[in-house]
């Protein structure tokens, strides 16, 4: 399986090269390379949400048989979970070792999902938490949100941080702050990543 990685940076990362020695590195999806198997590792810098959505958009409709990896300078575990929903395969942090790159290669190559042992740990908690609530209980939940709350965590269940919600919704980040707790509190969730698997159930994200 051939390996591009689609970042800004003007050289790979020397983890990257170790693991493949004769991987790629392009600044954009391409839509005329081979057609063999490929395994996109897809670079995220700040603010490139938006850039990945397009991206794995734009392969999943190129190269079908592809295997797309987010890799996040700063992981989070509600955005890799949105990632996942896009179409992504695996998840990781940038900067990974050689081994560990390695590795999720081989888990994606047979099929499987790499997510690392943090967030499956928190997938299996907040899983078997979720078990003991109804759908019909956390939809009647979800309406009690007004319009702007719904937004809000919409966003936030992708991964975005305060700033860049706030920027999208053009509302100041205390406000989202505000909304995040008023959210958190009448969902009853804990964090971001609970947040995102109920609205994964409840709404295309």
């Amino acid at each position: 399986m051939q390996d591009i990685f689609v970042t800004t940076l003007s050289q790979p990362l020397p983890g990257w090269q170790q693991a493949f020695t004769d991987c790629q590195c392009v600044r954009e999806v391409s839509t005329t390379a081979n057609q063999a198997q490929l395994v996109f590792w897809l670079h995220m810098n700040e603010d490139r949400q938006h850039w990945m959505q397009g991206a794995i958009k734009r392969i999943t409709t190129h190269y079908p048989n592809a295997k797309v990896v987010v890799l996040a300078n700063a992981p989070d575990q509600a955005e890799a979970l949105y990632a996942l929903s896009l179409g992504a395969v695996g998840y990781s942090h940038a900067y990974a070792t050689a081994e560990a790159l390695a590795e999720i290669k081989t888990v994606i190559a047979h099929g499987g999902l790499w997510l690392g042992n943090t967030l499956l740990q928190k997938l299996i908690e907040v899983s078997t938490r979720m078990t003991t609530s109804h759908n019909s209980h956390v939809n009647s939940l979800l309406n009690q949100l007004t319009q702007r709350e719904k937004e809000v965590a919409v966003e936030a269940a992708k991964g975005l941080s305060n700033k860049e919600i706030a920027r999208i919704l053009n509302i100041t980040d205390r406000t989202v702050k505000a909304h995040l707790a008023s959210i958190f509190e009448q969902l009853k969730v804990k964090d971001r990543l609970h947040l995102a698997l109920i609205l994964n159930q409840n709404y295309q994200i």
